[in-house]
């Protein structure tokens, strides 16, 4: 199969690109797009063989959930048994945005598209370009990160390429997002509402809306025993090929262990601030950005995972980038992509 690329002019888009790709989806096809956190691979939610494509192009576990993606809130009322008043109190805040919210589905939503689950997770994405190619395709489009399974997040149409090519027949470049992160994943099935997976919308926004809202007690867990309920709850996700550990401690010491470890390497890699770039003195060193801007931190946090794989480091050390925003979902696609290996350098002399 030869995988067509489309550059989409945001300014003056073409309509023919969005029907081609409207086609492609409705006779059950592949189209890859962006959207305003990563690009996702998309087929139609409600055709179960379609959806199974997407596992087999991903190399994905046909028990992890797909993300079924609208562009109208009335097209909501399809696919759920009932919407739940926090569901319409959310969508009013944060929809069109990057936020899933987890429901009860209807019987038109096949188990192919849900994990075999009962329920289902939605979300509206806020990029235009996202938005016509669902209409374009019929309005409910499952579609999970145009990745191979458990590597890092596709934020570019050349990072889809790399992974789909051959694979696929459609690839909408619409340029790199512009979060980085995948949404945020609220349960609304559960007594309390409970956020399953952090993102750009977070647990204190959420509760702004709800009121009550509590953290999924497995977020960072390793356990691999329990069937996920969201997208990537259960799987190793966002891994570069080489090993990544996650440095956590008082900054000195976090410096001096990673020097300490990079120098006995033959090709370290390095994550770390504008604040610490200087410090470092060995191997391929990548800035993500600096601490005062967390959003410029989670939109680089899978290109630079990719760049270590194109540069074939043979360790990855990563400072730790925990804060009360954005940094839980920092360190959730961290924690993921290292396969929860951290080291605490507190006590270390």
């Amino acid at each position: 199969m030869v995988t067509e690329v489309i550059k989409i002019d945001r300014d003056h888009p073409d309509m023919s690109a969005f029907e081609k790709a409207g086609r492609i989806l409705k006779e059950g096809g592949l189209v890859a797009f962006p959207t305003e956190t990563v690009y996702g691979l998309g087929a139609d939610a409600l055709d179960e063989e379609a959806s199974r494509k997407i596992y087999e192009a991903k190399g994905r576990p046909s028990d992890n959930p797909l993300i079924v993606h609208i562009a109208r809130m009335e097209d909501l009322e399809k696919i759920v048994k009932k919407v739940p008043e926090e569901a319409v109190k959310l969508a009013q805040r944060y929809w069109p945005g990057p936020m899933t919210l987890i429901m009860e589905k209807s019987e038109c939503v096949p188990y192919g598209t849900t994990g075999g689950l009962d329920t289902v997770a939605v979300r509206m994405p806020s990029d235009p370009v996202a938005r016509e190619l669902i209409l374009q395709g019929g309005g409910y489009v499952a579609a999970p990160s145009a990745n191979t399974s458990g590597r890092p997040s596709p934020t570019t149409a050349r990072h889809v390429y790399e992974d789909m090519e051959g694979k696929i027949p459609l690839i909408l470049d619409g340029g790199p997002v512009e979060i980085g992160l995948e949404s945020t994943i609220v349960d609304l099935t559960e007594r309390i509402p409970t956020i399953l997976r952090p993102g750009y919308i977070t647990l204190e926004m959420v509760r702004e809306v709800l009121g009550e809202v509590q953290m999924d007690k497995g977020l960072i867990s390793s356990d691999s025993s329990v069937r996920p309920k969201a997208p990537g709850m259960k799987y190793r996700h966002y891994a570069p090929k080489a090993d990544l550990k996650i440095v956590e401690g008082p900054m000195e010491k976090v410096i001096a262990y990673i020097n300490e470890k990079a120098s006995d390497k033959k090709r370290p890699g390095i994550i770390c601030t504008e604040e610490t770039r200087s410090r470092y003195l060995y191997g391929d060193v990548k800035c993500i950005g600096s601490r005062t801007d967390e959003n410029a931190i989670a939109s680089h946090l899978f290109a630079i995972l990719r760049e270590f794989d194109e540069d074939e480091v043979d360790a990855i050390y990563s400072e730790s980038f925990e804060s009360p925003g954005l940094g839980q979902a920092i360190m959730n696609r961290l924690l993921k992509a290292a396969g929860h290996q951290r080291v605490d350098v507190s006590q270390k002399v």
